[in-house]
């Protein structure tokens, strides 16, 4: 009996798991460097565990480019009234994958790509009320066209997911800025 669960249960989280490939059709290609360079805004929402919404927001962001290294500022608006920043630092390796740094951001982040999608997952510090609280992020990119991409990031704590956030980036001739 014991055995039969441990089997099912092997069996049932196999069936969770995905790869990059899983999530990516083939066009149009994701393409950090050309997608995340210049001016891009945007507009998301973030919801609890249970699906409620709990917070809206606008994010302008200013991505430029040396090479292969990367620098993306990003200044949340949320409507709250809260204004966050995080600075990445990206370096894109020859390989293809994909490392960066923030301030809010513990060690490194990785990433990688694959047809239209990217996969970038990282531990990043929120501050909630008088603590600050470590989550993992699997963040989810798909590049849907040159000018719009939609993210889907899980933060999760001891493998739960407590919060989606879903993002959706627009970017010149399209792009409308924040109004903070």
């Amino acid at each position: 009996m014991k055995h039969t669960f441990v089997l099912m249960l092997s069996l049932t989280l196999m069936s969770c798991t995905s790869s990059l490939k899983d999530h990516s059709i083939s066009s149009p290609p994701f393409d950090l460097q050309t997608y995340f360079d210049g001016k891009i805004t945007a507009r998301g929402i973030v919801q609890d565990y249970s699906n409620k919404l709990t917070r809206q927001f606008c994010v302008d962001i200013d991505a430029s480019w040396q090479e292969n290294q990367g620098r993306l500022h990003e200044t949340f608006y949320f409507s709250d009234g809260e204004t966050q920043v995080r600075v990445w630092q990206l370096q894109i390796h020859p390989d293809g994958q994909v490392t960066g740094t923030a301030d809010d951001v513990v060690g490194l982040a990785s990433g990688s790509a694959t047809g239209n999608a990217f996969n970038w997952q990282y531990v990043l510090t929120v501050p909630i009320d008088d603590t600050s609280y470590d989550f993992f992020i699997d963040d989810w990119m798909y590049q849907l066209d040159d000018h719009h991409l939609m993210n889907r990031s899980y933060m999760k704590k001891f493998g739960v997911t407590l919060a989606e956030i879903t993002l959706f980036f627009s970017k010149a001739p399209v792009n409308v800025p924040c109004e903070p």
